[in-house]
């Protein structure tokens, strides 16, 4: 048996510490940033019998994990073991201890590595530093997460709680922020398109072909709207340029619409658009009063901000969220980078002088939070950060967060024939955009130094306490 200890120190009193671990999104939100995982079920408890499920890739198979609650002693103890899972065992104590309104939080775990005496003498040869290394990888994360969520939240400690309805809440965004605002005791609904779940909070509606029922938006204090086909996730065909408009567009117009005509109007409505309102800039540095640029994307933009009219012509707080490449280890665009760079074919595109704006993924969730809770905040809101970067400074980077080598060049040409219309305008046009509002308002960017977010969205910390 093998014996792994973090500890964690919160600015914050143990009870609240502990209702952050008690509601369900903190499950979501302590998964390290790079793993691909799916949750299949989190009861809403902490208490003895309660189970926490979730699914992962391990090589070309799925892996389940499910985890069982076998302590429970609020606000200063609760612990799980693996009832099945890629260990032969694993137990998993949490220690509150509070001193002067301070929260040291103390993990122990106890574990047995797979496959008994060939896995302990693997373990050995290698000198029990690959598990351990993997484990300390995920309680940094763990640590990170925890500490940074708290101090997010305790900023609008004051503000009350919010009734909330997310649109788009299964995406890369959408779950973080809603595992985010759950933690934050929010009260978060889900608009989804499938049939909703028994004993979810979810309601239904077809944007596609317009069918929401009115009446069941009444009562939210704000509604965020993140859905919409995903512009790369293929080639740009007539038919692929329709549905990622008309996946915008048509669903902005029609939940729009419902919220004119609500006797209870919620206090906001945050919607997402992109920088791709400003199109191919060069060297211009843009902000939140630049033009709309010309293209396709452009022209996307302005249709989609457009069909919010009618929500802030009957006095809705709306936002406009203009982001910019959101930085995920599961997703977007760096999730489709890191595979070439990591066996060292990633480098500069064309040449590699185009400006990448870019945002972390907790930047872009926290920046969301932000303008929901302040009253103040409306209108447009470049969601990127401070410190752009030049494709081939984001490529050095990178290879360098991952120590490999990145210089292998990729010609303009290549990308228009390996992507089409969707590779040119995704990677090679350039767009140096400024969050210039969000700094006004006193924002402080988590990640403002894009070797920071990558280190922090891979794991790939130098000083682990293995």
């Amino acid at each position: 048996m093998y014996n792994y200890k973090h500890e964690t120190i919160v600015e914050a009193d143990a009870e609240s510490t502990f209702a952050w671990f008690e509601h369900e999104g903190s499950f979501r939100r302590l998964m390290p940033p790079w793993e691909v995982a799916e949750e299949i079920r989190a009861d809403e408890s902490l208490e003895v019998g309660s189970q926490r499920v979730f699914r992962f890739p391990m090589g070309p198979i799925k892996m389940t994990w499910v985890a069982e609650h076998t302590g429970y002693e609020p606000p200063h103890f609760f612990s799980d073991k693996m009832v099945k899972g890629p260990f032969w065992s694993w137990s998993h104590d949490h220690h509150l201890i509070e001193e002067d309104g301070v929260t040291k939080v103390i993990d122990e775990v106890t574990y047995q590595v797979p496959f008994g005496p060939l896995g302990n003498l693997a373990d050995r040869v290698l000198g029990g530093r690959l598990v351990r290394r993997r484990l300390a990888q995920m309680f940094t994360a763990r640590e990170l997460r925890l500490q940074r969520d708290m101090a997010q939240h305790a900023k609008f400690s004051q503000v009350k709680r919010k009734r909330i309805l997310v649109a788009g809440s299964s995406g890369m965004i959408g779950t973080q922020l809603v595992a985010f605002l759950d933690t934050g005791d929010h009260d978060v609904w889900r608009l989804v398109r499938r049939p909703v779940k028994d004993d979810a909070k979810e309601l239904q509606w077809d944007p596609s072909v317009g069918v929401m029922d009115e009446s069941m938006l009444e009562g939210f204090d704000a509604i965020i709207h993140l859905g919409g086909e995903g512009i790369g996730d293929k080639r740009w065909s007539k038919k692929r340029k329709k549905m990622v408009r008309d996946s915008r567009v048509d669903s902005t117009a029609l939940l729009s619409s419902a919220i004119s005509k609500l006797n209870q109007k919620p206090e906001v409505f945050i919607l997402a658009s992109a920088i791709g309102w400003y199109g191919d800039r060069g060297e211009e540095e843009l902000d939140e009063g630049s033009d709309a640029g010309e293209g396709f994307l452009p022209s996307i933009c302005k249709e989609w901000e457009a069909a919010a009219k009618s929500a802030s012509e009957s006095g809705t707080r709306t936002v406009f969220l203009r982001s910019g490449i959101v930085l995920s280890g599961t997703g977007g665009a760096l999730g489709k980078m890191l595979l070439p760079f990591k066996i060292g074919a990633g480098g500069p595109m064309a040449g590699g002088k185009q400006w990448m704006s870019w945002i972390s993924l907790d930047d872009e969730i926290y920046a969301i939070h932000h303008l929901l809770m302040s009253s103040e905040s409306h209108g447009v809101y470049n969601l990127t950060a401070p410190n752009p970067s030049r494709q081939k400074s984001f490529a050095k980077t990178l290879g360098g967060v991952l120590r490999r080598p990145a210089f292998a060049p990729l010609p303009g040409f290549m990308v228009r024939i390996l992507f089409g219309e969707m590779g040119v305008t995704l990677t090679l046009e350039s767009q140096k955009v400024m969050p210039n509002r969000l700094m006004e308002e006193g924002y402080e960017f988590l990640h403002p130094n894009l070797e920071g977010a990558l280190t922090d969205t891979l794991g790939s910390w130098r000083d682990l306490r293995i």
